[in-house]
């Protein structure tokens, strides 16, 4: 297409300074001595014959139209070389009498070329220097007397092929710069996406272990007391065993429904509903049915809580009352949760064996497992706080959340 637009400035320049450049814009030759008013030739219509200055040399006629003709072809290389060649080509031949045509639409050409990859500064300073220069040519071809309207063209020709050149570059910039801003919108969509989705999927893994943490630790812990009462108490091995039943149907729940959304890519279904402050009910019936006595104080109005803090709340006191009743010494532990203003606070507490190693090691490595460090990445997200103690023997794990203002939801 470059090659193409060269050929075609090539042929204007070629065409419009060969057919019309021998009336269209005549040199002085034409207009008389610029010392005095133009001489009008013979019949009377206006400037007629050459002077006997003029330069009626066919040699450099043709110069003025080839030599700017080939300038078309390196005009987008070098711009300001070209133009500088093309105007002083046409002033000498304004000068000198020769055809101006042709040089005079190649420097307009040219114009628009330089404006199109030059500063606007430097194109407004280059162009107001050049149109100021054809205007007192325009002047001096009539004996200063008043503008020649066809050298006065050029000039106009000139401001006008800059003005189109700056705005073509402006409107180059401003597309560019879209497509840049939109391939960085892309990428942050792109961004985003995969953030979102590795969010999900690591909430969905947390979910998972809490499932299966809490649900294996009921099994478990069950299994080894059908074990016990088998012989000697065999109603309370039955129950141990509806207790396994259930906790392993409620686990395979769980895990069916998380499996079952991160398998199907297309489906446009949301991610499993997640327990909310409502199943806390049946979360410590559980416990209690698995063998752990459960004190509970419930203070203010948990009505608040709902959304992202209510699931995070269910989890602390699942993971809570979970690691209790595993590590715990005693099968017993006591759930204080407290709704203050603007505040919700979660204690949980359960004695620990004084000279138990695995005791020790879980108090003082509180938050190295994988539960703990789930539940201190949940609680952040909600933008509460996690810290773990162990005063008198017994384990405390204390967590707060942000709760929302009056009327609004969490």
């Amino acid at each position: 297409m470059g090659h193409l637009g060269d050929l075609i400035a090539a042929a204007v320049v070629v065409l419009g300074g060969g057919l019309l450049g021998g009336g269209l814009l005549p040199g002085p030759e034409f207009l008389g001595p610029v010392d005095g008013p133009p001489d009008f030739g013979p019949d009377g219509s206006g400037p007629g014959g050459p002077s006997d200055t003029a330069l009626d040399s066919p040699l450099a006629t043709l110069a003025l139209l080839v030599v700017p003709a080939a300038l078309m072809f390196v005009r987008r290389r070098w711009p300001i070389p070209v133009l500088a060649v093309a105007f002083t080509g046409f002033v000498l031949a304004v000068l000198f009498g020769l055809p101006s045509l042709g040089p005079g639409i190649a420097a307009a050409i040219a114009t628009y070329a330089f404006a199109f990859r030059a500063r606007r500064s430097v194109v407004l300073a280059v162009t107001a220097a050049a149109t100021a220069l054809v205007v007192v040519l325009s002047f001096a071809t009539t004996g200063w007397e008043s503008t020649d309207s066809r050298v006065f063209q050029v000039g106009a020709a000139l401001a006008i092929a800059a003005a189109l050149g700056d705005s073509a570059r402006s409107r180059q910039e401003y597309l560019r710069q879209a497509e840049v801003r939109a391939e960085r919108a892309e990428q942050t969509r792109d961004a985003e996406a995969r953030r979102r989705v590795s969010e999900e999927r690591l909430r969905i893994a947390r979910d998972l272990h809490d499932t299966v943490a809490h649900q294996i630790s009921v099994i478990n812990l069950q299994a080894g007391a059908a074990s016990g009462y088998l012989a000697q108490q065999p109603e309370r091995a039955r129950e141990a065993l509806a207790t396994i039943r259930e906790a392993a149907r409620g686990a395979l729940s769980e895990i069916g429904d998380l499996l079952r959304f991160l398998r199907d890519d297309e489906s446009a279904d949301p991610a499993p509903e997640r327990q909310g402050i409502e199943g806390i009910d049946g979360l410590l019936d559980r416990m209690r049915a698995s063998g752990l006595e459960i004190e509970t104080e419930i203070q203010g109005d948990l009505s608040r809580i709902t959304g992202t803090t209510g699931h995070v709340v269910y989890r602390v006191v699942q993971e809570g009352l979970t690691n209790a009743r595993k590590h715990g010494d005693g099968h017993e532990a006591r759930l204080c949760v407290t709704a203050g203003p603007a505040r919700l606070r979660i204690e949980i507490d359960n004695p620990v064996a004084e000279d138990s190693e695995r005791a020790q090691g879980d108090a003082a490595g509180a938050g190295t497992g994988l539960g703990l460090i789930g539940l201190r990445e949940r609680v952040a997200a909600a933008h509460g706080t996690v810290s773990t103690s162990r005063p008198a023997g017994r384990h405390r794990l204390d967590v707060e959340l942000p709760l929302p203002r009056e009327g609004g939801s969490a």
